[in-house]
């Protein structure tokens, strides 16, 4: 077999196999990481790390850990290399209506609030790490559906975060292809997708339109414009921290939760955590508490 080619400029693909990181260069890498994204890595996933820095490694040219550090820390273009690092190294993978009990919890929270309150205060739903904006979209079908059955006018918004600009992007074109689709029966699609393609299907305008999307770290939470949310969902996320700054991004979630607003977390995220705030929604199934209305409010 041929010797693969090293790369004569940036851009060029190369099979040359880039060597082994060594412990002085994975805790440097994971130091950056949880430095600037909070997220943590195991030394079990040094091999998910050294797979997405030699992919886009290779992309550029660049032949060392310790050369693609240095551009990415201070090199020209920084900051728009490690964006898109960031979306490498950020798991996308979800779908539509992943977890049925916490979105049925959703729906019972809505339907059972009252209607006056529904009627003239509109409902501001966030997705906390949405990702390419399945979670949100999910929200807003079902706040749909829920204010039909009350025979309310859609008076609801949904504002989906994530850190990811990429997949932001992707989340405001609304396009997906059909194995995002899966387990969602055929009554829904037709409702709230529209044919775009060949194995695509884009969310229909009326929901697209309540439904906004920002960049947003999650460790930049204390400037986020977000407060007074009624429903915050915030699943599969927590899991990439350490357990102390899981307390501190869902404390300061919950300064973002109005009187009486539900908060949704990922099963097993944070089991042995109480905030005086809160009152735990009693489920075997769902993870999520309720912010206690106060004298006032």
């Amino acid at each position: 077999m041929a010797e693969a080619r090293q790369p004569m400029h940036p851009g060029i693909w190369t099979l040359r196999p880039l060597p082994e990181m060594d412990d002085d260069q994975f805790r440097q890498w994971q130091t950056l990481l949880e430095e600037r994204t909070g997220m943590t890595l195991s030394p079990e996933r040094r091999s998910f790390l050294q797979t997405n820095l030699g992919i886009r490694m290779r992309e550029i040219g660049c032949e060392s850990y310790q050369a693609y550090y240095e551009k990415v820390v201070s090199g020209p273009g920084a900051i728009v290399e490690w964006t898109t690092l960031v979306d490498r190294l950020t798991v996308q993978e979800t779908r539509f209506f992943r977890d049925g009990e916490a979105f049925r919890l959703v729906s019972d929270y809505v339907m059972t609030r009252p209607r006056d309150l529904l009627r003239h205060r509109p409902l501001e739903a966030w997705s906390v790490g949405c990702s390419t904006g399945e979670e949100p979209y999910t929200l807003a079908m079902l706040l749909d559906q829920c204010m039909e059955q009350l025979a309310l006018p859609p008076l609801f918004g949904i504002t989906g975060s994530d850190i990811s600009k990429p997949a932001i992007q992707k989340a405001r074109d609304g396009l997906y292809g059909a194995r995002k689709l899966a387990g969602m029966d055929e009554a829904m699609r037709s409702r709230y997708f529209q044919p775009a393609g060949a194995d695509q299907w884009q969310v229909i305008p009326s929901v697209r339109q309540r439904v906004c999307f920002t960049r947003l770290n999650v460790l930049d939470l204390k400037n986020a414009p977000m407060h007074g949310m009624n429903i915050i969902f915030c699943q599969n996320l927590l899991i990439y921290f350490r357990r102390w700054r899981r307390r501190e991004i869902v404390k300061r979630l919950t300064e973002c939760l109005a009187p009486g607003g539900l908060l949704v977390l990922g099963q097993g995220e944070l089991d042995d955590w109480q905030h005086p705030s809160l009152q735990r929604v009693p489920s075997d199934n769902v993870l999520a508490w309720i912010r206690r209305q106060t004298d006032g409010e």
